[in-house]
């Protein structure tokens, strides 16, 4: 039985505004870039086999799970904010706690915009598998063949090792450079498609294939091979691959710091400091398609179903998009995560989910669906959650998502009810 909306009263919760990067912006933008790629260096890849305002989206059905979402939301540092979708046979569940921005008391919606973070690594493999499913490329060209110019070094790895992290090449986010000059400036518009130069001098950090690290250099890596394949800028092969098929009328990838109205108000978190709103603190051009994707919960739920159940895709291409090596995605994912190609599998108590996490100064998404495309979950937090901010509450957090699995699935109750 549908329980009533949250009441939607003005919170008092200050809130500190950026302009201008402050210090806290500074320290959230240095965590952000050292977070990014905290996945483990494995020894070697095992090879696992409602609201009416909404179009008519349901609110939550399940009383037990709005509450430990709304109590998730009031942990001291918990988010802001909060809203997860929950979307079957054209129907969706929408749990919300919080508000959209803080001092209104706005809740938040399925059309609010938002960063999606490491999701927009999903965007580049969608676009990478379509063009290898059309014959444009291989999943097995390497990078000497596409971008010869890069370090010979690296031109042995191939565009299935850039897409489930094998490739061994060093994550740009890590450059002391590049942190150096995102912290001084986290408004800085950098040129998104020379961000490798910043780790050119180095080495592979093993023999590609023969390991997993997660690398936020592999989806740039990614999307430069797009262009050279096809002539086209990646921006373009996103609209006509991507968003142009599926719908997606509100999800774009911008350079700049702003974003589209209405928007998810995303915060630094740091008690009994008030929050600091970053929303537009910080450019996206340093992260591109690694990471610069701006949609909402209702377009990325879209996305992640066709995604996540290979929508347009022959079955040898899909075969390669699911063949999984051990491996997290950043944040770790609810249950046991895999990788595959720009595409993690989720293995809950309550069976498989397969998409991608993200976290970005300001927030934390996940987007998971079933292999069928039929069911999806998005999960998104108006303030960014991993095992550095925050270790306990991503702990938190990835039993809450697991439970939203289970919901989704029609499975046994959740942990904690």
């Amino acid at each position: 039985m549908p329980t009533r909306p949250l009441p939607r009263t003005p919170s008092r919760r200050p809130v500190r505004r950026s302009p201008v990067p402050r210090p806290l912006v500074r320290r959230a933008v240095v965590a952000a870039v050292a977070a990014a790629s905290l996945a483990g260096l494995m020894a070697g890849p095992a090879r696992a086999g409602g609201d009416g305002g909404e179009g008519g989206d349901g609110g939550p059905a399940d009383r037990e799970l709005q509450r430990r979402l709304q109590a998730f939301v009031d942990t001291p540092g918990g988010p802001p904010g909060a809203i997860a979708v929950l979307t079957a046979g054209g129907h969706s569940e929408v749990y919300r706690a919080g508000t959209a921005e803080v001092g209104t008391g706005r809740p938040p919606r399925t059309t609010d915009h938002m960063r999606i973070a490491s999701v927009a690594k999903a965007f580049s493999g969608a676009v990478a598998l379509h063009l290898a499913d059309r014959g444009r490329i291989s999943l097995d060209d390497t990078l000497g063949r596409w971008l010869p110019r890069l370090p010979a070094a690296w031109h042995r790895v191939t565009v299935a090792q850039l897409l489930d992290h094998t490739s061994g090449l060093p994550d740009y986010t890590w450059s002391p450079a590049f942190i150096e000059e995102f912290a001084a400036d986290p408004r800085r518009r950098f040129d998104s498609r020379t961000l490798l130069r910043y780790v050119a001098g180095e080495p592979l950090r093993f023999r590609p294939g023969s390991a997993y690290h997660y690398s936020n250099s592999d989806n740039i890596a990614v999307a430069l091979i797009a262009e050279a394949a096809t002539g086209t800028r990646y921006e373009r092969l996103l609209d006509e691959i991507v968003y142009r098929p599926l719908g997606l009328r509100e999800t774009s990838l911008p350079q700049g710091y702003r974003l589209p109205r209405p928007y998810l108000h995303g915060y630094a978190v740091d008690p009994p400091t008030p929050p600091e709103d970053l929303s537009t603190a910080i450019s996206a051009s340093g992260v591109w398609a690694s990471g610069g994707i701006v949609s909402t919960p209702r377009d990325l739920g879209a996305f992640i179903r066709a995604w996540a159940g290979g929508r347009g895709l022959g079955p040898a291409v899909r075969h390669r998009q699911l063949a999984f090596v051990a491996g997290s995605s950043e944040p770790a994912g609810p249950g046991r995560n895999e990788a595959g190609l720009a595409l993690f599998a989720y293995r809950t108590r309550c069976g498989t989910v397969y998409g991608h996490t993200g976290n970005f100064p300001g927030y934390t998404q996940l987007a998971a669906a079933t292999e069928d495309g039929r069911r999806s979950l998005t999960v998104s937090l108006t303030s960014q959650v991993n095992s550095v901010t925050n270790p306990r509450l991503l702990a938190t957090l990835r039993v809450l998502q697991e439970d939203f699995v289970c919901r989704l699935l029609k499975r046994p109750k959740p942990h904690g009810a």
